[in-house]
């Protein structure tokens, strides 16, 4: 064989071909005309050896800049936090690494009584009652939230305000057009929600409010104003959050949400370059026969043992087509894992201090930046771990000039907001020192 994993040898392709009845694989495209067949020679480059591959691959991977690298004040999304190093022990082993799904639950114990804890802990901390086995990411479950509201309250416009991640909204739009939905979006007012164009746009026809605390700038928005707004004409309150900052303000299931999505990204799953990552979707006991994906439960057997099992599924490959809920297939079992063995590592008390270290670090790093002739906070609100401030020079220039010095800079907020061409979004988690936020503002000054 040339390449070993690609394991049909040509023995393999000959049996085939006569067990089926043809000479040879041309003879299965013989009924595509022949003026439409394309003759000439894909513009691909050649196939490589096992070894030429994976040196090739090897020299891709030594153009990323790593965590290892350089010192990371980016978020927008994805953060750099402390992973329990129990964690990648426990998602190592093999009954939990190469598990797919729990198709049957009978052999799947382990699997789903993990996803149960995960469940469990998810609804701790958004104060819900239900969540489910967890989604692809935060913007997915993002746009399934707008899709479940538009399905309980049988209407089609959906408001999101304009402090949602860009992508998330990104998503949302796409997912409202196979769902006809309309979506509107709210602009900010300093930083936030501007809840008083909120108010003039909800109305009878409103499904859904989408709001995100700590938002896009990370700021807070004041969910619990933004609760009887939503409520008013019988919508429901969707709220997206960062899970760490739940172990300091109070949870969306307190101020009213009626669905509270996120990212657990923040929980044990490292950023790799972009993904995967894990959403979590959570509710109320009212909608939990809406919830996308699917939710495990608790039982017991015939001999009063207890087990787990998947009680919802919600999903048209388990029952009919019409009735499916969303077309979401499989959850993130593996990352979800890691998420529910990093909060038990951490515990209440540990999310707590965690929180509360993100909270301190980046106000610190907020004072000294400001601290900074040319640069400027660009806004004046609450906030958790991400601040953004304006610049004198474009954001681009001044991130090259970071990486030089052997920082990752903040977020460039022009790419999204024109408005706010030259601000720069800047994360600072439990992991950076003072040292690290010092060697920032060093480098700022020297590049500004």
């Amino acid at each position: 064989m040339k390449f070993r994993y690609l394991p049909m040898t040509e023995e393999d392709r000959r049996e085939m071909l006569s067990a089926i009845g043809v000479d040879s694989v041309d003879d299965l495209f013989a009924d595509i005309p022949e003026g439409v067949r394309y003759r000439g020679r894909l513009n691909l480059p050649d196939g490589l050896s096992e070894p030429e591959l994976v040196r090739h691959m090897q020299r891709l991977s030594q153009k990323n800049t790593t965590f290892d690298q350089a010192i990371c004040f980016l978020g927008a999304g994805a953060y750099e936090h402390h992973i329990p190093s129990v964690v990648d022990h426990i998602i190592s082993r093999s009954e939990f690494y190469t598990a797919y799904t729990p198709y049957q639950p009978e052999i799947s114990q382990g699997e789903l009584q993990a996803i149960f804890e995960f469940q469990t802990m998810i609804c701790e901390l958004t104060g819900m009652e239900v969540a489910n086995s967890s989604m692809y990411d935060g913007p997915t479950a993002l746009a399934e939230a707008a899709g479940v509201a538009a399905a309980a309250t049988r209407k089609k416009k959906v408001l999101v305000s304009r402090t949602v991640h860009p992508e998330a909204r990104a998503v949302l739009r796409l997912q409202a057009k196979g769902l006809g939905l309309v979506v509107k979006e709210i602009p900010h007012k300093e930083g936030i929600t501007d809840l008083s164009l909120l108010e003039a746009e909800a109305a009878e026809d409103t499904a859904a409010v989408i709001l995100q605390s700590p938002n896009f700038f990370g700021n807070l928005e004041d969910v619990s104003r933004a609760e009887p707004i939503a409520h008013r004409h019988k919508g429901l309150l969707v709220v997206s959050t960062n899970p760490i900052a739940l172990g300091l303000i109070k949870p969306p299931g307190a101020c009213g949400a009626d669905i509270v999505v996120g990212d657990a990204q923040p929980l044990g799953i490292p950023v790799g370059f972009g993904g995967p990552h894990c959403g979590f979707f959570a509710t109320t006991r009212a909608l939990m026969r809406r919830i996308p994906g699917r939710i495990v439960g608790q039982t017991t057997d015939e001999e009063g043992v207890r087990g787990f099992v998947l009680t919802l599924q919600a999903r048209e490959q388990h029952i009919r087509r019409e009735k499916a809920t969303s077309n979401i297939c499989s959850n993130q079992a593996l990352n979800a894992l890691a998420a529910a063995v990093a909060m038990s590592a951490l515990g209440k008390q540990g999310i707590r201090d965690m929180a509360r270290l993100n909270l301190q670090k980046a106000h610190y790093a907020r004072k000294r930046l400001a601290q900074i002739p040319k640069v400027q906070p660009l806004f004046d609100q609450p906030f958790f771990n991400e601040f953004a401030v304006k610049l004198s020079r474009p954001v681009g220039e001044v991130n090259r000039g970071l990486l030089q010095q052997g920082i990752i800079g903040g977020y460039d907020l022009g790419r999204d907001y024109p408005e706010l061409a030259g601000s720069m979004l800047l994360a600072v988690t439990e992991v950076r020192t003072r040292g690290e936020i010092e060697q920032l503002a060093e480098a700022l000054e020297g590049l500004l």
